[in-house]
């Protein structure tokens, strides 16, 4: 499994806005400058973050982008399944039952269950608040995410 630009540009964001928000909304170029991520590529990002719920938009002179839940709420795993699609190791693990005609005779199955289970437990067990909390303690009060 590989994860895309996209899918860690949108952690990146995510962990972005949260790091900065201090009550008003994040304008995409500020974001932009400190990830060093094209604003253009962060538009098309935001677009699927702000159709999910996880974002909301505010327009004017004072606009920008603001999380819709504490950082506590996103995890890891919600925000590369939004970006990624499944993240099954193997087609057969995409649906929540497997209709593989080969399933019950193949040997190998347990390990992509288990490799499946693993990510899962892995990234559905962050939050942004733990990434955050993280790059305090190994950084300091100024750290870049």
């Amino acid at each position: 499994m590989k994860i895309s630009t996209k899918g860690r540009y949108a952690l990146r964001m995510m962990c972005d806005i949260a790091e900065n928000d201090n009550g008003t909304a994040i304008p995409l170029k500020e974001i932009a400058g400190r990830q060093n991520i094209s604003v253009k590529y962060l538009e098309q990002i935001v677009i699927l973050l702000s159709r999910a719920g996880f974002v909301k938009s505010i327009r004017g002179s004072q606009g920008g982008y603001k999380l819709t839940n504490p950082p506590k709420y996103y995890t890891v795993g919600m925000i590369l399944r939004l970006t990624e699609g499944s993240l099954a190791p193997v087609a057969c693990l995409e649906d929540n039952v497997n209709t593989c005609e080969r399933a019950s005779e193949c040997n190998t199955l347990f390990v992509w269950e288990e490799l499946y289970s693993a990510v899962c437990n892995v990234i559905d067990n962050i939050t942004i608040e733990d990434i955050l909390n993280r790059a305090k303690v190994n950084c300091g009060n100024d750290y870049i995410i």
